[in-house]
């Protein structure tokens, strides 16, 4: 089983994975299948990820982000063409650079 560390780990990796081919922008987000599915199978693995977390890493995390990327990754997963692209670039653009900020702090912290 992994334990919490691994798992932001996972997160942290994840975002880097992202982050690798957003810097492309949305022009290559909507016009390269390639980067698009890139982005999306990373977002997944950051829900997947946060799901995992334990309860007392919850507790001692409290904030809504871990059960907001968890949601996101079940909607990715489950509504695949229905997927709202104006969402997800919202969320490589304003969510994961917080979310990568608050696990590397927990992760120094740590």
């Amino acid at each position: 089983m992994r334990d919490d560390r691994v798992r932001l780990e996972d997160i942290r990796d994840a975002i880097e994975q992202v982050e690798k081919y957003a810097c492309g922008g949305r022009q290559a987000f909507d016009g390269q299948e390639l980067v698009r599915v890139w982005i999306l199978h990373h977002l997944q693995i950051v829900g997947e990820a946060c799901s995992g977390l334990s309860e007392e890493f919850r507790r001692l995390h409290p904030d809504e982000v871990w059960a907001d990327a968890a949601g996101f990754r079940n909607i990715l997963v489950h509504h695949y063409f229905g997927i709202d692209d104006e969402a997800v670039w919202s969320v490589v653009e304003r969510d994961l650079p917080a979310l990568k900020l608050k696990v590397n702090q927990v992760l120094q912290g740590d």
